[in-house]
């Protein structure tokens, strides 16, 4: 099928919004972008994402575009420019899936609001759907779950969940479903070996039985009890601790977990499930007591909170680009030692007083960046389970290296091979230095340039890749961009809000 022109697809963009009755800057504020964005995409100067186009379709109710099987997707790029202006963080990537898996436990209405539209979330709702969920889009990004009486497990959509590491979620939500299924081996993200085995070990607390055969985990759901237990996580994984709070808040009786991970995603759910009735005490602590309910059937609205590794990308734009930018809504509960981080290294900023989120618990700032000199840090930056620093955060600390005079070592403990893809940066003049594949020195500061760089498969080292573009002198190209977007809402429209020249370009 021939593809569809941006001209094209402008006109009839304007048509649909004609129809609707609608100003540009009344669907900018749909899309959550500007005035001039919307008017460039109907002028046909900016080519859109089939993301995007699906987000159109789903505000106007009607297609905006037929395309045949889907292409790659790029973005060219033009670096060396200020940015000024704001943005507001949009909501948590991660905390969006935990919510997503976590309305199964729900027999009511699930209408989850802001929600993230990223592939991540697009694929877990594919699974949802897969399976009799019905998930309807209301309003651009708020989405209302429903769940038949008895979930049809074995029509999932296999493609969609292998497609995504959160698939290994749905363990916990679905404890006690049906006597036996089958669920597809996790995917996404190419980190090295992540194993899932701290998952089984929590969920074997609950009785749970899964076995791996031929490219699917077997699982034997346990016998209904109303024991109480306690168990100690041996890794304090985010998602391994989500896991074990969805088991344990249907289930009767009380679990106490140690060695939970207490972090940002971890809190939106228990949040969310104190809204359910589940009584949880230990929020934001390593420990949690919860004590379920086996029947809930409540019909429930609720914000997931703002996302801090997008306010650090964000923050990254400002920096690296020597810009005073505000990003708004930050959750600074999970920023503190980044924030620290960029203060000793120099970086300037200006720091608003305290608000509410608005799922009334998450603590806001915002955060404005000021062109500043940055040095190396004395000491090695690395990442520490929360409250330490974000491991999502810590490539970010790569580019803004590049930006400071002296030698930064990045020490990447957790994942086998993310800090190779660092390396990337060197296309762009970095002088980022492998020491091993946990380790690199960053050698500042940079004078980058313009290139056309292909995106590794990993989602912070690909977003890396982006923000250097932006200091980038002259034009970049990064190529096949669909990791950036499993990750992030429009990234590239949002950084063009505030000054930045990113358009979307297929072969």
């Amino acid at each position: 099928m021939t593809q569809p022109t941006a001209e094209h697809v402008g006109l009839l963009l304007r048509e649909a919004r004609g129809e609707k009755g609608w100003t540009q800057g009344q669907l900018a504020s749909e899309l959550g972008t500007s005035q001039s964005a919307i008017a460039r995409m109907e002028q046909g100067k900016q080519n859109l994402s089939l993301r995007m186009i699906e987000r159109l379709e789903s505000i106007f109710g009607r297609t905006i575009v037929k395309v045949g099987k889907r292409q790659m997707t790029h973005l060219r790029v033009e670096g060396g420019r200020t940015l000024s202006g704001s943005v507001d963080v949009n909501s948590s990537k991660n905390a969006g899936v935990a919510l997503l898996c976590a309305s199964l436990i729900n027999r009511g209405t699930t209408t989850l609001r802001r929600l993230a539209r990223i592939e991540e979330v697009n694929r877990i709702v594919e699974v949802l759907t897969s399976i009799g969920v019905e998930c309807t889009w209301l309003n651009g990004n708020d989405l209302r779950i429903r769940r038949p009486e008895t979930l049809d497990l074995a029509s999932m959509d296999v493609e969609a969940a292998r497609r995504t590491r959160s698939v290994i979620m749905l363990l916990g939500p679905l404890l006690d479903e049906a006597a036996s299924y089958q669920l597809p081996y996790a995917g996404g993200c190419d980190l090295g070996t992540r194993t899932v085995e701290p998952h089984m070990q929590a969920l074997r607390q609950f009785g749970l039985s899964v076995e791996a055969k031929s490219g699917f985990y077997s699982v034997q759901a346990p016998p209904a009890d109303g024991d109480n237990r306690t168990f100690v996580l041996t890794e304090r994984g985010d998602t391994v601790t989500e896991n074990a709070i969805m088991a344990a808040a249907h289930r009767s009786g009380t679990t106490v977990i140690r060695n939970a991970s207490p972090n940002y995603m971890v809190q939106d759910l228990c949040f969310y499930l104190q809204r359910l009735g589940v009584v949880i005490d230990g929020i934001g602590t390593t420990t949690l007591k919860i004590t379920g309910r086996p029947a809930i059937d409540v019909d429930i609205e609720y914000f997931p909170s703002e996302d801090p590794i997008e306010a650090m990308s964000l923050i990254t734009a400002g920096i690296v680009t020597n810009s005073e930018v505000t990003i708004c809504r930050v959750p600074i509960e999970f920023m503190e030692i980044e924030l620290a981080t960029l203060e000793q290294m120099g970086q300037k900023l200006d720091i608003s007083g305290e608000y509410f989120a608005r799922n009334g618990r998450t603590r806001l700032v915002d955060v404005t960046t000021k062109p500043s000199r940055l040095r190396a840090p004395e000491d090695k930056i690395h990442p520490m389970p929360f409250p330490g620093l974000n491991i999502d955060n810590l490539p970010f600390f790569a580019v803004i290296a590049g930006n400071a005079e002296g030698q930064t070592m990045i020490h990447d403990w957790v994942y086998e091979n993310r800090a190779i893809y660092l390396t990337e940066l060197n296309k762009l003049g970095a002088q980022v230095q492998l020491l091993d594949p946990h380790r690199i020195y960053v050698n500042g500061p940079t004078k980058w340039r313009g290139a056309e760089v292909g995106c590794p498969p990993a989602l912070r080292p690909a977003a890396c890749l982006l923000l250097a573009m932006l200091a980038a002198r002259g034009t970049s190209e990064l190529r096949n961009i669909y990791v950036i977007e499993r990750g992030y809402e429009d990234l590239a429209e949002r950084l063009n809000t505030i000054g930045a020249k990113i358009e979307y370009f297929q072969d």
